[in-house]
């Protein structure tokens, strides 16, 4: 087994680390591939039951887990739920809140913007999907003798572990939804989690339906949403 070299730095151990290197031309050639591939990844609500195994769960929360995140506190909890009992708590309290939002929170302008997404107040991807992985923030954490101890930049630091998230479920050929149920607390009660945590973001997943239809939805060109200085 190789040894990595390593030093100490102000006191703490670092170890070497190599990036991989590609010329000009594969750096082209990856960077193009990769995108087409993930230009294909669309949010689907319309799953398949088929199970998925936990296995491949586990490897895409480790996948997300590898996210950078301020100071390296990394506060953020995935809860992976299959249990059919908890998702149908988990659907009708998402559908409670949706209706309310329709009917009292929503702007009209808001609910023009999504009617291409041909979404409303009925979730049943939230039972459909073999499992549902809820993401929690933990806007502190407690040390062992129950001292409070800060996280940095937790909205951000969540923020970009759900998109690594995203793209493993894409990866490993499955489809997801991002869903928002506002407010989410619910969720941190169905699930009794500690006062520390706060869910941010609720991803069902899964094997999308035999046959399944998306909006015709076109992202901005580069030109639109990109500047350049050189």
């Amino acid at each position: 087994m190789e040894t990595k070299r390593h030093m100490y730095i102000r006191g703490y151990k670092h170890i070497s680390y190599e990036a991989p290197v590609f010329s000009g031309e594969e750096m082209q050639s990856r960077s193009r591939k990769y995108y087409k591939w993930l230009d294909k990844r669309r949010s689907v609500r319309e799953f398949s039951e088929k199970p998925v195994p936990r296995e491949v769960v586990e490897n895409l929360i480790k996948a997300a887990s590898t996210a950078p995140s301020g100071a390296h506190k990394q506060p953020w909890t995935f809860c992976a739920v299959s249990s059919p009992s908890l998702k149908k708590k988990i659907r009708a309290a998402a559908e409670q809140k949706e209706k309310e939002n329709y009917a009292h929170r929503m702007s009209e302008s808001w609910k023009k913007d999504l009617e291409p997404l041909a979404t409303g107040t009925d979730k049943p991807f939230l039972e459909t999907a073999p499992w549902l992985i809820v993401v929690f923030k933990k806007v502190l954490d407690y040390g062992p003798d129950g001292e409070k101890r800060n996280n940095y930049y937790v909205n951000e630091s969540v923020g970009i572990a759900c998109g690594m998230l995203i793209t493993a479920i894409h990866n490993a050929g499955l489809v997801t939804l991002t869903h928002t149920p506002s407010p989410m607390n619910f969720l941190a009660g169905i699930l009794d989690r500690p006062d520390n945590e706060r869910p941010f973001l609720l991803l069902p997943v899964g094997y999308s339906a035999q046959e399944v239809f998306v909006p015709d939805l076109q992202r901005k060109e580069l030109s639109e949403m990109a500047v350049f200085y050189e």
